[in-house]
C-alpha cells in the first residue's frame, strides 16, 4: 500500500506537535517537512522526512529554494480522477501529498516595525509557502490544505469521521481561506513596496494612500442584522473587535458601529476626564472636568433632548456615580476604557444597553486613511488628523484672546472637527454650549447652535465660537457676536477675510485663524 503524505512547514508552531502526532499515529501519514518545523517535530519524538531528502534536491540559496520542485507540486496538483495524471506521477516517481499545513513568513509583523530594514522586509517575503498553498488549494478536491492552526482540530475530526462529504466541504472552505490569506499577504507586500517607490518618498503615499493600486483585504468580523435601514444587507469587516469589546447588551447594529467609531475618535482628542454624547455621529454635548460625573452634567446640559437613544463615550473608567446618572436616560451604547464592578451592576438592569470597552489609545483610534464608495470605485484620502497647535495659529484681530478664551477656543476647535459641515460650536472653558451641524448655510448652523443653547437655558454671553471652515461673509461672525461670543476660531482664507476681521475688530472680538479646514461631508 502506498504511503500517505502530509507536508508540514509552518512559522506558527502552535498545536503542531499534537496535530502531527494524530496524523502519524491514528491515520498513518508520513510527515514531510523543512527547517525549523522538521526540528520541532523531531524534538517531539515524531518521524520526519526532510523535503530535500524526498525531492533528492538540497535546499539552496540560503533556503530561498527548497519546496519549488516537481516532487512537491506534482504531488499536490496531480488530479486523482485523471488516469494520465496518475500515470505521469508514477512514471516520475512523484508521491501524492494529501495534506498540507503551511503558514507564511511573518511579513506583516516584520514591516510593522518602523525601523525594519528594507533587506529584512524582502527576506520575509515568502515564495515557497504561498506556492504550496495555492497548489494545494487549487486541487482541494483531493488535498486538504491548512493555513490557520485553529483548523487542525476540524481536519482531524473530519478524518476521524471518515465522512467523505464532510471532508469535501471542509476542503473547499479551507481552500477559500487559503486564497483569502494569500490575497491579503500579496496586498501587504504591494502596499509596502508602493511606499518605498522613489516618487513616494516623503509624500505620505504608501500604506496610508497607495499611489499605484488600492489593495484591501479584510476578514469578516461580524454579519449584521441589516444596514442603515432594515431593507439593506450589511456586514462588518476588519479588526473592529480588537479595539472594541462588547460586554453587555443587544447585538451591535450598522449605525451603532458608525456611532462608536465617531464617539471614540472624538473623546480621544482630550487628556482631561472627558465625556461626549453623540447622535447620528454628531456630538450633542461634550465636556472636560475634574471627574466624569461633572463632565456628564456639563455635556448633558448642552442638549437634554437629542441624547435620547444616543451614544455616550468617556475617556476614563465609568464608576457607580456616573452609571447612576447615565441610567436615568435611555441610551443605545456606552463606550469607556473600563467599567467598575458597581457600575456594571447598575447598568446590568438595562439589558439591551450595549456596553463597549475600548482598548485602544488615541494613536490607534486616529485612522490613517478614509475610504468612501462612489460610482465606479472608491475615494480615499489621508485622515483628518491635523494637530491642534496653538503655536501654529495666527491671531488675526487687533485684540488677542485672553488665556480663558484660548482654553475655550482650543476646546471648541477640537469638537468642531467632529461635527458635520457646515459646523458651528459655541463653547466655554471645557464644555460645549451650543452645536449647529450639517446645514447648507453657515449662518443657519450658527442660528441652530444659538437656538439649541437657548432651549437648554445656557447663556452664550462670554462664549467663543468655532467654525469648521472660513466665514465667507461677515454676517456669520456678526451673528456670533450678537449671540454673546467674545472670540472666534476659524481656518481663514476667504476672499473677504478683511471684511470679517474688520467686523470682529469693530465689536472687540478676538479671532484666531488656524489655516486648517475641517469639512465633514
Amino acid at each position: 500500500m502506498a504511503s500517505k503524505y502530509a507536508l508540514l512547514s509552518v512559522s506558527d508552531k502552535s498545536g503542531l506537535a499534537s496535530f502531527a502526532r494524530a496524523l502519524v499515529e491514528k491515520h498513518g501519514y508520513v510527515l514531510l517537512s523543512t527547517g525549523g518545523t522538521a526540528r520541532a517535530l523531531r524534538d517531539s519524538g515524531l518521524p520526519v522526512t526532510d523535503v530535500s531528502e524526498h525531492t533528492g534536491s538540497p535546499e539552496i540559496m540560503e533556503g530561498r529554494v527548497k519546496t519549488l520542485h516537481p516532487m512537491i507540486h506534482g504531488g499536490l496538483l496531480c488530479r486523482r480522477d485523471r488516469a494520465e495524471h496518475l500515470a505521469q506521477a508514477a512514471e516520475h516517481g512523484i508521491a501524492l501529498i494529501d495534506i498540507v499545513a503551511v503558514n507564511l513568513y511573518p511579513f506583516e509583523a516584520t514591516v510593522a516595525n518602523p525601523d525594519c530594514p528594507f533587506e529584512d522586509a524582502i527576506e520575509n517575503i515568502d515564495i515557497g509557502g504561498p506556492s504550496m498553498l495555492r497548489s494545494a488549494a487549487k486541487n482541494h478536491a483531493a488535498v486538504t490544505v491548512i493555513t490557520d492552526p485553529a483548523d487542525y482540530g476540524r481536519v482531524l475530526d473530519s478524518l476521524d469521521s471518515a465522512d467523505g462529504e464532510s471532508l469535501s466541504a471542509l476542503r473547499r472552505e479551507l481552500a477559500l481561506k487559503v486564497f483569502n490569506r494569500t490575497a491579503a499577504y500579496d496586498a501587504a507586500i504591494a502596499n509596502y513596496l508602493d511606499a518605498k517607490l522613489p516618487e513616494n518618498a516623503g509624500t505620505g503615499a504608501g500604506p496610508s494612500l497607495p499611489s499605484r493600486k488600492f489593495n484591501l483585504n479584510l476578514p469578516l468580523a461580524q454579519p449584521l442584522r441589516y444596514g442603515e435601514n432594515p431593507h439593506q444587507r450589511a456586514a462588518l469587516y476588519g479588526s473592529f473587535h480588537d479595539v472594541f469589546q462588547q460586554i453587555q447588551g443587544r447585538e451591535l447594529s450598522y449605525n451603532n458601529i458608525l456611532d462608536i467609531t465617531a464617539a471614540a475618535r472624538l473623546v480621544a482628542e482630550f487628556d482631561k476626564p472627558t465625556l461626549a454624547i453623540l447622535k447620528h455621529t454628531n456630538p450633542c454635548g461634550v465636556a472636560s472636568a475634574t471627574n466624569l460625573l461633572e463632565a456628564w452634567n456639563l455635556a448633558f446640559e448642552t442638549d437634554k433632548q437629542a441624547p435620547f437613544g444616543g451614544i455616550i463615550t468617556a475617556n476614563r473608567e465609568v464608576d457607580a456615580a456616573l452609571a447612576t446618572a447615565i441610567a436615568g436616560i435611555f441610551s443605545e451604547v456606552i463606550i469607556a476604557p473600563g467599567f467598575a464592578p458597581e457600575a456594571l451592576a447598575i447598568l446590568a438592569k438595562k439589558k439591551n444597553l450595549r456596553l463597549i470597552r475600548s482598548t485602544a489609545d488615541a494613536a490607534v483610534l486616529a485612522p490613517q486613511i478614509e475610504v468612501r464608495a462612489v460610482v465606479g470605485g472608491i475615494l480615499a484620502q489621508d485622515a483628518d488628523n491635523a494637530l491642534v497647535d496653538r503655536a501654529a495659529f495666527k491671531v488675526a484681530t487687533k485684540r488677542a484672546p485672553t488665556e480663558a478664551e484660548w482654553e475655550a477656543l482650543l476646546f471648541g476647535w477640537r469638537v468642531v472637527r467632529h461635527v458635520k459641515s457646515n459646523a458651528i460650536v459655541y463653547a466655554g472653558q471645557g464644555r460645549t454650549l451650543g452645536i449647529g451641524a450639517g446645514q447648507m448655510s453657515r449662518v443657519d448652523s450658527s442660528r441652530i447652535a444659538v437656538w439649541k443653547a437657548g432651549e437648554a437655558g445656557l447663556s452664550l454671553k462670554g462664549s467663543v465660537v468655532a467654525s469648521d471652515a472660513f466665514f465667507p461673509f461677515a454676517d456669520g461672525l456678526v451673528a456670533a457676536a450678537d449671540a454673546g461670543a467674545t472670540a472666534a476660531i476659524q481656518p481663514g482664507g476667504s476672499m473677504r477675510d478683511a471684511e470679517v476681521i474688520a467686523a470682529a475688530d469693530a465689536r472687540g472680538l478676538a479671532m484666531v485663524f488656524t489655516g486648517v479646514r475641517h469639512f465633514r461631508h
